[in-house]
């Protein structure tokens, strides 16, 4: 008894822990709610407050899913219209007219057609390319890894808005992550941070700063022709831009140990690959890449020749520039090996280090050669079993010439509870039903091999999704039309990406059940299940009571500080509503207290649509909320690592616009 009390109590205190948490801090934010009804001019304001709270509260705490959450308070703005004479109102909070709208808001919209392009762009290999770009030039370490993506996103999030430019790239992470082992967690953050600090290094990158001409001419209306303010011109935010998107790169490179969560990524990865056999078959292999010097002896001998002496596979071959041998018809027994030629090589790292000693080879330390083509992405070791039916029974795998015929080499034979590997004659072994082959191969060939009576593929997580090559000068066109619509002409951004989207399922780059599932609904979900909360915080005149407060609060302070707060002031507003909607609401607002403080009011108008990027502590940004599920981050995980970038973003664009404004 005494055993049993001692093992559960730990549980149900671990249990009981989270639960007094919550209701700790929903009591604290239940009288904050009911603080805000106290000195609310109105009952409207005051439970817009108290749901903006509620809000907060439930994505802090993690009470329930962020999508579930962002849904429920979509619901529970429903309800008002039920509830508004119980709760002292004329009518509900949002029009049941206008709940909805965000489903089909230019922005949720817009974030479905990117996702439909990026997997357009991936279906063809091109961000594979990209990924293979990157590696190459930046290496395979985080200190370096991270500028390259970061810096690429940043650039390419100034032409296009930032939710495309990360819908992009996080292909390309996704295969850098499987390359070097690095999770996807310690990437994708400040690749996306970057791709919305990129949006302010022109006119162009994001939505603000787009509509922020617009709305300056609104104002100019009302003001003298002394007061009136210039339109900004394309690139007369890019001196700021490029500091914010440096000062990101910078803050992730030093302080990304500290603030980066580590969530190691689901699914197959070679270092999961051969621990598993190791532990199943024994099987200690490591893939290494050799060069063959002129003068080595080993050149003009055969595969066949070395591989049974010395205990080692060749599993790919680069002769010469372009002559890439891998897969099916690629490598057989009879090649011969060239000078200045590259092989792959699959064995233990003793019989390795024996070859390369006895020929005088070049041993690299990383696969420089076939870090594409022999990526966890593309190739690694499985399993096939020969059925009792199959033709191959009674016969060798040099009498099929298995490696040439089937592209699969074999590395290992498991018969009768005992485990053969290469160099103890397994080639040469005729084939009986119900033996397990351990092979190396490529994927594609593998999902070939499923397909064939004589095998059975006994490993099925793997990535054999079909690519399109063939395809690349399609989507490429497409993403042209869609990114030339967006930056030359007047169409709103979902038409033009949805054009951009439809042309590449149109000309048979995706299908249209693929278009669907490369669609993140969870993050389509939380977006538009968010919208009625902000055109609540507008319509009710919340958040220029807010604004209001605080300004007076303030008091006569130098003109520098009021700028600062109005960047305060747009900073927390577009992390409970749009930065569009935040916009809106603050330029008006900055420009007539620019007028009164007798300061420039263009300045402070672009004051707020710089800030409005500035949303990096809760995951309520569209590239936040894209890169949530793919990085397995947490609420936490952005207060943690964004906390500390929001006050960076803030310091960095009061400097730069007073140096050069």
């Amino acid at each position: 008894m005494p055993t049993n009390q001692a093992t559960t109590s730990p549980t149900v205190e671990g249990a009981k822990s989270p639960l007094l948490r919550n209701l700790v801090a929903g009591g604290v934010f239940a009288l904050l709610a009911l603080l805000a009804a106290w000195v609310a001019p109105t009952t409207a304001i005051a439970w817009v407050v108290a749901i903006l709270l509620f809000t907060i509260y439930l994505f802090a705490f993690e009470v329930v899913g962020i999508d579930v959450a962002a849904v429920c308070i979509m619901v529970l703005l429903g309800l008002t219209s039920l509830l508004a004479p119980l709760m002292g109102l004329e009518s509900g909070l949002v029009s049941d007219t206008q709940l909805f709208d965000g489903f089909a808001s230019n922005a949720v919209i817009s974030i479905i057609a990117v996702m439909i392009i990026g997997a357009g762009l991936d279906k063809t290999g091109l961000m594979t390319q990209v990924a293979s770009f990157i590696l190459k030039t930046a290496g395979r370490t985080e200190a370096r890894i991270i500028p390259a993506i970061s810096g690429s996103v940043g650039i390419i999030s100034s032409f296009m808005q930032n939710v495309g430019a990360a819908a992009l790239f996080l292909p390309v992470v996704s295969r850098i992550s499987a390359r070097t082992g690095l999770p996807m967690s310690r990437l994708l953050m400040p690749m996306g941070f970057c791709a919305i600090l990129g949006g302010t290094i022109t006119m162009v990158g994001s939505s603000p700063l787009i509509l922020l001409n617009d709305l300056m001419a609104a104002s100019n209306q009302a003001l003298p022709e002394e007061q009136q303010m210039e339109a900004w011109s394309l690139f007369s935010v890019t001196p700021i831009g490029i500091a914010l998107v440096i000062t990101g790169i910078l803050y992730f490179v030093v302080a990304g140990r500290f603030v980066l969560p580590k969530i190691e990524a689901k699914g197959v990865s070679a270092s999961n690959t051969m621990s598993y056999f190791r532990k199943i078959y024994g099987v200690n292999y490591a893939l290494r890449e050799v060069v063959i010097p002129v003068d080595s002896p080993i050149v003009g001998k055969l595969l066949d020749e070395i591989e049974h002496e010395h205990k080692i596979r060749v599993i790919a071959a680069l002769r010469g520039s372009d002559d890439l041998r891998i897969g099916p018809g690629g490598l057989a027994r009879d090649v011969g090996i060239e000078g200045n030629s590259v092989l792959g090589i699959l064995s233990n790292q003793e019989h390795i280090d024996q070859l390369v000693s006895h020929y005088g080879l070049l041993l690299r330390d990383e696969l420089e050669s076939f870090q594409d083509s022999l990526a966890p992405t593309k190739a690694g070791i499985a399993e096939v079993v020969i059925p009792p039916r199959s033709e191959l029974v009674g016969k060798s795998a040099r009498d099929v010439w298995m490696r040439k015929r089937y592209g699969i080499a074999m590395v290992a034979l498991h018969r009768g509870g005992n485990t053969l590997r290469e160099g103890e004659g397994i080639r040469d072994l005729p084939l009986v039903a119900g033996d397990t082959l351990v092979v190396h191969t490529t994927w594609d060939a593998l999902a070939l091999l499923s397909k064939d009576p004589n095998f059975v593929v006994v490993t099925t997580e793997y990535p054999h999704e079909e690519l399109r090559p063939q395809k690349v000068g399609w989507a490429t066109f497409f993403f042209a039309v869609a990114l030339g619509l967006i930056l030359f002409s007047d169409l709103r951004l979902s038409i033009a990406l949805l054009t951009g989207a439809m042309g590449m399922i149109l000309a048979g780059v995706l299908t249209m059940d693929e278009a669907y599932r490369a669609v993140s609904w969870k993050t389509v979900f939380l977006l538009a299940s968010l919208i009625p909360l902000g055109l609540a915080v507008e319509t009710s005149g919340t958040a220029a009571w807010i604004a209001q407060q605080v300004l007076t609060w303030m008091g006569d302070v130098p003109g520098w500080v009021l700028q600062l707060v109005i960047a305060i002031l747009a900073t927390a507003f577009t992390l409970v509503m749009s930065n569009v909607g935040a916009t809106v609401l603050l330029v008006p607002l900055a420009v007539n207290i620019a007028i009164g403080a007798g300061e420039n009011p263009a300045i402070f108008a672009l004051t707020v649509a710089i800030a409005t990027s500035n949303s990096f502590l809760i995951p309520t940004h569209q590239v936040n909320a894209l890169i949530m599920g793919p990085g397995g981050y947490r609420v936490v995980d952005y207060l943690r690592a964004g906390g500390v970038m929001t006050i960076l973003f803030l310091i960095v664009m009061m400097i730069m616009m007073n140096l050069i404004f």
